[in-house]
């Protein structure tokens, strides 16, 4: 069991990554939304929800085995997080790169109140949930970029 909590945690391994295993980790979720996109909204959100779900069951287990709060090798949760700005919106490799960079710049810089649910919700829960609030900022970002670039 605990090879396969590192295995999803670290997004089979990504999360060791020397330099900023986030971003590799948001990178290596790619292969995982491609597919994914091709689903109606109601066959989408579903997924995003188990894998959310599922996230949050390894990320707090992983917790216990790297003995660390949201250890940077846990990347599980950049997975969901690009999963959840990417929602509904038209895929284009255009779109994708700047879902993903908006997606890391939110995670990284950590805007009211994705710090203080970084800070105040524990576990895997806590580890999971700042990212989705990240994805949700990068979703309306990308779809005022879209927007304003489509006009």
């Amino acid at each position: 069991m605990k090879k396969l909590v590192i295995l999803l945690a670290t997004w089979g391994g990504v999360g060791f990554f020397p330099f900023a295993p986030g971003t590799a980790g948001t990178v290596a979720a790619i292969p995982l939304f491609l597919p994914l996109s091709l689903l109606p909204l109601y066959g989408y959100i579903p997924c995003v929800l188990a894998i959310g779900l599922a996230a949050c069951w390894a990320a707090g287990r992983a917790e216990q085995i790297f003995g660390e709060q949201d250890n940077r090798r846990i990347v599980i949760d950049e997975v969901v997080g690009l999963l959840v700005t990417m929602a509904a919106v038209p895929l284009t490799w255009p779109s994708l790169l700047v879902g993903l960079c908006l997606f890391r710049a939110f995670d990284i810089l950590k805007p009211p109140p994705i710090r203080l649910i970084e800070r105040r919700v524990k576990g895997g829960w806590g580890v999971v949930l700042d990212d989705v609030v990240a994805g949700i900022y990068a979703q309306i970002s990308l779809r005022i970029v879209l927007y304003v670039f489509s006009s």
